[in-house]
């Protein structure tokens, strides 16, 4: 059954947890921090005591969270307040409900049929949906899915149950990553990775290593993004996304450090892969691969690597993005091609170009905080140049940038 508004989610235990074992933290060290007794935080932790919203927001803080646990105790996840419009979740997760109380006390296949639709949609809506809108979408649904955890069920059922959570904790921790929380993303990361363990799923293994890779190549750690995708390509089946995924990685990883030979090979790579691959059914899907991300990513590689045939191929990626393909628009993908063309342009010796892509990918608005680091790198040689676009540029920066807690969570 659904939670009713005043409990606690149960997940609030895991990720504690979770969490004091990232921060190096020991249930007395953590309660000196909250003014708490120990055995209160270690009952907390275990699910014995359910948290105040207070206590949750202290938790939240000392741990740097960035709201991950204030949200597990305030998140209502039946019905909504009164007066306020029933968001469409709500009402999707209590018709999945009924589906399955109809089908008794197992889980049935309608039940899990509803739920991993639900997934896919969510999945699909990743390019244009505000992180910060999608996630409590994406935590809901996994909140549903920890209550039928413990439901009876066929080995299948469990299976296909463990499946669908996994893809909605990586989800969850691809969208924290945006956010930059970062706690909570390798929380949730850590989970989708367990359960696709024990479901033997290994492409989502193979997904949760390669976001890992994209969050560590965000923050400047370059080898660590290297070692990450490889780790993601040993693992990921043959012919799916993920090792495609995890193969422009690697090839973002080397031109970083500067290894043209490898920034090339892997490019080629990914190229071969994607050579007799189809356009999937669903190509605004997030975790299937779309043979049109090619060209953007090479645009990336190549304006990261320095080389000239970066800004062709940044054009072209726009100008394909901008025929909505399938009438899907990508403005998240649109704004992050601009910031490719405009550093290509800044290597092509083309500043007020340069300038003004990237003053239209930054006021777009769609430049999440995890890849807010790019927009600052074309600010910098923009500026450098001192072109009078530099200004215009420098001001909508300051106007759109993230919170400094988004930016460092």
């Amino acid at each position: 059954m659904p939670m009713s508004r005043s409990e606690v989610d149960p997940r609030f235990g895991d990720l504690l947890r979770a969490l004091l074992e990232a921060r190096g933290l020991s249930y007395r060290g953590l309660a000196a921090r909250v003014y708490q007794g120990k055995s209160y935080v270690h009952d907390l932790a275990t699910g014995r005591a359910a948290p105040t919203v207070d206590v949750a927001k202290r938790l939240d803080e000392a741990l740097d969270a960035g709201g991950a646990l204030i949200a597990l105790v305030q998140a209502p996840l039946v019905g909504p307040p009164p007066g306020v419009e029933e968001p469409a979740t709500d009402a999707e997760l209590e018709a999945i409900e009924l589906v399955r109380r109809v089908e008794a006390s197992d889980i049935g296949d309608g039940t899990l049929s509803r739920l991993e639709e639900a997934a896919d949609r969510m999945a699909m809506s990743y390019a244009g949906t505000p992180p910060e809108e999608l996630l409590p979408r994406v935590r809901r649904h996994l909140s549903y899915v920890t209550g039928l955890v413990d439901v009876r069920a066929t080995i299948e059922a469990q299976r296909r149950l463990l499946v669908v959570g996994g893809w909605l904790a990586l989800l969850a921790a691809t969208l924290h990553i945006d956010l930059r929380q970062r706690a909570a993303a390798e929380a949730w990361l850590t989970t989708a990775e367990q359960m696709a363990v024990h479901a033997g799923h290994d492409e989502i293994r193979a997904w949760c290593y390669e976001t890992r890779a994209w969050d560590v190549l965000t923050d400047g750690r370059y080898p660590e993004a290297l070692a990450l995708s490889q780790r993601a390509q040993s693992i990921a089946p043959a012919g799916g996304s993920a090792l495609i995924q995890a193969t422009a990685q690697e090839g973002r990883a080397w031109a970083r450090m500067g290894g043209s030979a490898e920034t090339r090979d892997a490019l080629e790579r990914v190229a071969r892969l994607v050579s007799n691959l189809r356009t999937p059914e669903r190509p605004e899907h997030h975790y299937r691969y779309d043979p049109a991300k090619a060209i953007s990513y090479t645009a990336t590689t190549l304006a990261w690597v320095g080389d000239p045939a970066a800004e062709q191929f940044a054009r072209s990626a726009i100008g394909e993005l901008l025929t909505d393909p399938g009438g899907v628009p990508r403005p998240r993908r649109v704004a992050s091609a601009r910031l490719d063309l405009a550093l290509a342009l800044l290597a092509a010796d083309k500043p007020d170009e340069a300038g003004a892509e990237a003053l239209s990918a930054v006021t777009s608005g769609r430049i999440v905080p995890s890849n807010w680091w790019r927009a600052t790198e074309v600010l910098a040689g923009v500026e450098r140049s001192g072109v009078q676009e530099a200004q215009d540029l420098r001001d909508a920066c300051h106007a759109f940038r993230p919170t400094r807690r988004e930016l460092t969570s």
